[in-house]
């Protein structure tokens, strides 16, 4: 991808629509105005009527925007063209577009990437604009938009500056060792940098709440054959996505499901019914039941509320594992009265119940966070590590060459979150899989 190229993309989702919009950036955006339109470009930051022209005649009549670099989404000089949403008139205006002399499609992504480069965002609110973009849930839009708005790169900002100023004392120790510099100033950088550990071990320690968000909470459902384990999964997804028959054992596999429940992603899984398996297949539906379940953040344990025996013996490694109990056929006589969401899959009964225990036990296990932004990336993850790993050896070091070649080495992981440092080597990763026109 050639940096000078100008690029453009339809912006605005493909196929018949009411409107299409088009971006262009780079330096010959001026040109692909004039070239269309046969006019001069607009005023900056304000929409005009113009017709738009090809090789064929008028293509359309829509709006152009101008706006002039560095102030703009990317920094270059970008115009934005809103035709009609027809797919003709879209791949006519594309075609123009291509056609002309250093204008060529925008790969995925590279429009946030040269923003990037611009110095218009760092990468963490580069990665929140493909959240935005994907966001299905309430709490996904809520944990995008404040990560857009620069909540962690602020606070990664903050634990850089402070390990720079420890780096500074440290390095001023090296250089001017025969200097007078204050007394406490080596013992003063040390203290900084293992508050700073502290907080970044603190970050860490977060149980996942900001992965789970972005990626959904996995809520496993086992129970008794017969249970109504793939009704209830049925009822919550809203349509047929597990077979359900009167004869035990249908389910012999984990089947899943995408689903919003309360604002929350959740990743729901339908699994075989547990018991002592007589043949091979069903003993292995068991035995995924089982596992899937203890990998899940959450279980949910539907029972019989009709069978006095129903029942399940969980895992001794599950013990600690939040569990939801629900008694299903609540409409049938109950021959005990015990602990936990009573539930008719026939009638509805308690249905909405069921869902609300859900979503506050999602809400329990992925709020929490107070004023702290949460990690949200794996990315991120690895690069804390490497920092707290690197200021972990610093508070250990000696020397004080030592100890400054640590927090140089903290200071390159922070940064390579942001995009501060290594950012030729980020890019590729980051915008992988955006979307064409972002």
């Amino acid at each position: 991808m050639g940096r000078d190229d100008t690029i453009f993309a339809l912006a605005s989702a493909a196929g018949r629509a009411g409107v299409a919009v088009f971006k262009v950036s780079g330096p010959k955006a001026s040109d692909c105005v004039k070239l269309l339109t046969k006019r001069e470009i607009p005023p900056p930051q304000r929409a005009v009527l113009r017709q738009f022209r090809g090789t064929g005649g008028l293509i359309d009549e829509g709006l152009v925007l101008w706006f002039q670099g560095p102030a703009s989404l990317t920094g270059e000089d970008v115009a934005e063209f809103q035709v009609h949403g027809g797919r003709a008139i879209a791949e006519a205006l594309a075609a123009e577009l291509g056609a002309l002399p250093g204008c060529r499609p925008a790969e995925p992504g590279e429009f946030t990437r040269r923003a990037v480069e611009h110095g218009k965002f760092d990468l963490t609110q580069a990665e929140a604009i493909a959240d935005l973009v994907a966001a299905e849930t309430e709490a996904q839009r809520r944990q995008a938009l404040r990560q857009y708005g620069g909540a962690l790169g602020r606070l990664y900002g903050t634990w850089r500056a402070d390990l720079l100023k420890a780096l500074a004392w440290s390095e001023a120790a090296i250089d001017f060792s025969d200097e007078e510099l204050p007394a406490d100033a080596i013992a003063e950088a040390r203290r900084s940098a293992e508050t700073v550990r502290g907080a970044i071990n603190t970050h860490l320690d977060d149980a996942r709440r900001g992965e789970l968000v972005r990626e959904g909470l996995f809520l496993t459902v086992i129970g008794p054959p017969n249970a109504g384990k793939s009704s209830l999964v049925n009822a919550l997804a809203g349509r047929d996505v597990a077979i359900i028959a009167e004869s035990a054992g249908t389910t012999r596999d984990v089947i899943e499901v995408r689903m919003d429940l309360g604002g929350y992603a959740v990743v729901l899984a339908d699994t075989a019914g547990l018991r002592a398996a007589g043949e091979a297949v069903e003993a292995e539906g068991v035995r995924r039941a089982l596992a899937r379940a203890e990998a899940a953040d959450l279980v949910l344990v539907l029972l019989d509320g009709s069978d006095r025996n129903s029942s399940v013996n969980l895992p001794e490694n599950m013990v600690n594992k939040p569990v939801l109990t629900v008694w299903n056929k609540a409409d049938l006589p109950w021959p005990l009265r015990r602990g936990g969401l009573k539930l008719s899959l026939k009638t509805g009964e308690g249905l909405e119940a069921v869902i609300a225990a859900i979503a506050a036990a999602a809400k329990e296990r992925l709020e929490g966070g107070g004023d702290v932004p949460l990690l949200t990336r794996p990315r991120h993850r690895r690069a804390l590590r490497e920092a707290a790993t690197a200021l972990e050896r610093a508070a250990e070091a000696q020397q004080t060459e030592l100890f400054a070649e640590d927090l140089r080495l903290a200071l390159r992981s922070l940064g390579r979150i942001t995009g501060q440092v290594d950012v030729e080597e980020l890019l590729d990763t980051v915008f992988r899989d955006f979307c064409i026109g972002k």
